[in-house]
């Protein structure tokens, strides 16, 4: 099976001209920072300038974002998210992910940051076991209350008023503000679980989904999901089926098709190596599989994006 190592991501090098276009009227955190002024492995941006739709992309770094007005849609793997004020999203480096719908009056920010970045500050921050948003099994939407945005807010404008300043240690002051505002994040995670008492069988659903979108390039059957759930594969063949009117097998192609998507978008490969990459038998399968799946070939989604 093809490595998730091998696949095309974006870098903090590069996600400034990708996902953020600067506005020269706007001053805030990584917008018209002067480069002595960066630091490596952390950026940070207010939504002004922020590509309104975008993805499906894989990112290497962690992300956070804070939206504090507005509201857009967000799809990370196979979960889809419609996110108002006053709510945290966060994505996981090498994960599957788009946006979309952002409202004109979107506004709030967001932090990239590495995974070495929190290196040093603590002895042995391991970020999935740290933090559980940051965790493949953990929910990564969180809505926050006033006190607790209030928070979170006044920690990235100490970190923006940092990265302006040529203090002595700015370098670890930032890192100390981002931890206490994923700190703050996850006392806030913590006082919501249980998020609610969600039915068993919508349970399933949605652990099934988030280890589709964790494992979906090693393992393509649903007798493989079945077993790591405990439960046989006609039972989760009906679980998914009765809950969302899709089958099992559905959520695995989507998963495919979207990397399908990303290595479309992102690399310079040809359909006969994307074909092999994603350990298709031959490349018209991929693209028999591709037209099924989405109404047209590889090569017009290519020609289109």
């Amino acid at each position: 099976m093809p490595s998730s190592n091998s696949l095309p991501t974006h870098h903090l090098d590069t996600f400034h001209k990708e996902r953020h276009r600067t506005s020269s009227n706007v001053i805030f955190g990584y917008n018209n920072l002067p480069v002595q002024h960066q630091i490596p492995g952390f950026e940070l941006y207010p939504t002004e300038g922020m590509i309104p739709d975008y993805g499906p992309a894989k990112s290497t770094f962690y992300r956070v974002g804070i939206i504090l007005q507005g509201n857009l849609h967000m799809q990370l793997g196979l979960e889809h998210f419609d996110i108002g004020p006053s709510s945290l999203t966060f994505s996981i480096p090498g994960q599957v992910h788009s946006k979309s719908n952002a409202s004109p009056d979107i506004f709030g920010y967001y932090i990239l940051f590495d995974s070495t970045f929190l290196e040093g500050l603590l002895p042995h921050v391991h970020m999935s076991a740290e933090f559980p948003f940051y965790d493949y099994a953990g929910s990564q939407l969180l809505n926050c209350n006033e006190q607790e945005i209030n928070e979170i807010v006044n920690f990235i404008g100490k970190i923006d008023t940092e990265l302006k300043a040529d203090h002595s240690g700015k370098l670890t002051a930032i890192k100390m503000y981002v931890y206490l505002l994923l700190l703050t994040a996850k006392r806030s995670y913590e006082r919501q679980s249980p998020v609610n008492n969600v039915p068993a069988t919508t349970h399933m659903v949605t652990l099934f989904y988030k280890l589709v979108s964790q494992h979906f390039l090693q393992y393509r059957q649903v007798s493989d999901y079945a077993r790591m759930l405990h439960v046989t594969p006609n039972h989760l063949n009906r679980v998914v089926k009765s809950t969302t009117n899709r089958t099992a097998s559905d959520a695995i192609q989507e998963m495919l098709v979207q990397e399908a998507k990303v290595l479309l978008q992102n690399t310079s490969l040809s359909i006969s190596e994307i074909a092999y990459q994603l350990d298709f038998s031959e490349p018209a399968a991929f693209n028999h599989f591709f037209r099924k799946t989405t109404g047209g070939t590889p090569l017009q989604y290519r020609s289109i994006i």
